[in-house]
């Protein structure tokens, strides 16, 4: 049957977006969709800044096109024209006193080829030669279905350099975490699965063989900023879909649906509700009609993260930028978790005159950041950007943005977690909960967890007995 029915979005970030856009354009005319937000815009993350002229992006600035979810969507909303691909491949990490290359052989850090590891000279000889030790190791025995931190899988077959100089900086500047804390079962499924058949982590992350390599690239962006996908959803569902400045205050059951509580004392009825907001946002929310999926909402930490974008003289900058930038493992003790070397990575921003880059600091168990001023912020990151890059001036301008609560963490129990919030849901038909926080971090993420959830709300919308008039 046709889905029937009011649909109230909550949260109007990327999730909330897409799921709104999806709702709208696959349920029909006889499907409504409001989506409530508490900010005073749409986007969330995504911020896309005006600087020197060029748009840069300060939250997130590439998309996944290898996500099917992802790119389907650029191509729906007319986008695929703006798609730009990256100037320059691979990246750096700063290790033992320099920016070493990362080899192009490793899975998230994890490294299936030797020779290359060794010649990159990111590890000591010890350290190379511990690696080199997983090849002879016996297997471990893992319990079935125990959920092990990524840093009790990699440790014990590589040894801490590799664990510690490129497995914790590579899922650092993705998760902004800490690697001996994040569950490796749901931070890096396939690599952990591999693991599990195999004795060797060398071994077992190796590409089979015959598999070609793909030629389009997986990270993209878009030539006016991340901020065109923000637009062109917003646009998709129809401006007077949107309620802004309308802060939840709470949800409850109504009959077959329920009532949308705004903090302003108004209620807007449902027939369904979509809740696409951080966990610590949604746990409250979902306190009276899902006790258990808002206690492992509330379970679910976050950290907190700070984007920092600098303007360079071409003359300031001490190195050729020939990648998309760097990582910084934790153990070296800087601030800094990565660099983008922007106007290298995404051809758009290339100025013969001035250099972009852009600074993330921020990780979990790391919040230094967060007692400096912006001018406090701006100069120890140039600072270290003097050691790292042998930058010869101080920017001619920057630009600081702070993110807290922004990266949730998978840590060790995160699919126990998820499975307790899709039981309890499984028993409140017409209530769905999306975000990063939950099934993937990133923006393809968001958008394919998005789809999901619209495409089950809408199956459940159109297959209920229309209530009784009589």
């Amino acid at each position: 049957m046709q889905p029937t029915g009011n649909v109230v979005v909550v949260g109007a970030g990327v999730s909330g977006l897409a799921a709104a856009h999806y709702l709208a354009r696959r349920g029909g005319p006889r499907v409504t969709v409001t989506v409530v937000e508490a900010g005073d815009g749409a986007g969330g993350k995504v911020a896309t800044e005006q600087i020197c002229g060029h748009p840069a992006d300060a939250g997130p600035d590439s998309l996944l096109v290898r996500v099917p979810a992802m790119a389907a969507l650029l191509d729906e909303l007319g986008l695929s024209d703006l798609i730009v691909a990256p100037g320059v491949t691979g990246a750096h990490i700063w290790s033992r006193g320099r920016l070493r290359p990362l080899p192009a052989t490793t899975v998230f850090g994890v490294p299936h080829k030797l020779v290359p590891l060794l010649r990159s000279g990111l590890l000591s000889p010890a350290g190379a030669a511990r690696a080199a030790a997983d090849l002879v190791l016996p297997k471990r025995r893992q319990a079935a279905g125990q959920d092990l931190s990524i840093g009790e899988l990699i440790r014990p077959r590589l040894g801490s350099e590799v664990f510690e100089r490129l497995v914790d900086p590579l899922l650092g500047g993705i998760h902004a975490g800490r690697a001996d804390l994040l569950s490796a079962r749901s931070v890096l499924p396939e690599v952990e699965a591999a693991i599990r058949r195999h004795r060797s982590v060398l071994l077992a992350t190796r590409p089979k063989a015959g598999r070609s390599t793909p030629s389009q690239p997986a990270l993209v962006t878009l030539r006016t900023g991340l901020v065109a996908l923000v637009d062109a959803l917003v646009a998709s569902c129809g401006e007077d879909s949107f309620m802004f400045g309308a802060p939840v205050s709470s949800l409850s059951r109504s009959g077959r649906g329920f009532d949308v509580h705004l903090a302003d004392g108004r209620s807007l009825p449902a027939d369904a509700v979509v809740l696409a907001t951080p966990a610590f946002i949604s746990a409250p929310l979902l306190a009276g009609c899902a006790p258990e999926a808002a206690a492992a909402c509330a379970a679910i930490p976050y950290a907190g993260v700070a984007s920092v974008t600098l303007v360079y003289s071409n003359e300031a900058v001490g190195r050729e930028l020939d990648s998309t930038g760097f990582l910084v493992p934790a153990a070296e003790g800087l601030m800094l978790v990565g660099c983008s070397w922007l106007s290298a990575k995404w051809p758009h921003l290339a100025d013969p005159s001035v250099v972009l880059v852009r600074a993330m600091v921020g990780r979990d168990g790391d919040a230094r950041f967060e007692a400096m001023s912006d001018g406090e912020l701006v100069e120890r990151v140039h600072c270290e950007l003097v050691t790292t890059m042998g930058m010869r001036a101080d920017p001619k301008e920057a630009t600081v943005r702070r993110w807290p609560r922004a990266m949730p963490q998978y840590t060790v129990g995160h699919q126990g977690r998820l499975d307790r919030i899709d039981r309890d849901l499984a028993d409140v038909p017409g209530l769905a909960v999306t975000g990063a926080a939950f099934r993937g971090v990133g923006v393809a993420s968001c958008v394919s967890q998005a789809a999901q959830a619209a495409t089950e709300l809408l199956a459940w919308l159109g297959a209920r007995i229309p209530e009784s008039k009589g």
